[in-house]
């Protein structure tokens, strides 16, 4: 790559690295189970930041493993845990799960907050968290973010964020979901792979 003149696209900073510890609060029930066999068994949840002129807007995500299809989402001004939360409802309101699922996330302090957990308990959902510094533990979730990242900011640094929303909206919404192929989904798009999904079960339930 050096002699070709090529540099690797990077983003903001390099992860931190340290070592994988349990977490006391909720342990990694998930265990890098990335493959669920339907829709509403196991849901990841992640925050990153988009730098603008304005200053730094978070983004949190809430993903489907099935179908890799992001199914909430929020952004703020500020990493707080209103930010997770919203991400969260949003894809309850989405979902409507009937079964428990499990909920993956980090230790960030929003995750390990008591209105987490208690959000969590309200509403039927299992929570599970990665080992302290391990960001395989969570993968699918950083995985998005590279993609978005790599795909649509580019390294660019927005003017407002109000743009920033707009841009992250159209990508996730016009885009990531119902567009965007996974090898993981048989390079169908989240929203194509569901949906046959859907009509599968529907055939198996009219025989």
């Amino acid at each position: 790559m050096s002699k070709a003149c090529l540099k690797a696209q990077v983003g903001y900073r390099k992860p931190r690295q340290r070592s994988g510890e349990v977490h006391v609060v909720t342990p990694n029930t998930l265990a890098r189970q990335f493959n669920p066999s339907q829709p509403n068994q196991s849901w990841v949840t992640d925050i990153t930041y988009i730098r603008t002129h304005e200053g730094w807007l978070y983004l949190a995500v809430v993903m489907d493993l099935y179908s890799r299809k992001i199914i909430g989402w929020s952004m703020d001004s500020r990493m707080v845990k209103e930010l997770v939360l919203d991400a969260l409802l949003m894809a309850i309101w989405r979902r409507k799960p009937e079964n428990r699922v499990t909920v993956h996330s980090d230790q960030g302090s929003q995750y390990t907050s008591y209105e987490w957990q208690e959000f969590l308990e309200a509403n039927g959902l299992a929570g599970s968290m990665s080992r302290r510094g391990n960001c395989h533990d969570n993968a699918v979730a950083e995985s998005f973010f590279q993609l978005l990242k790599r795909e649509r900011i580019r390294k660019r640094v927005y003017l407002t964020r109000d743009i920033a929303r707009r841009d992250i909206f159209n990508y996730i919404e016009m885009f990531y979901n119902p567009v965007r192929r996974h090898t993981a989904n048989n390079l169908l798009s989240p929203q194509e792979f569901e949906r046959r999904y859907r009509n599968e079960a529907e055939k198996c339930l009219a025989k």
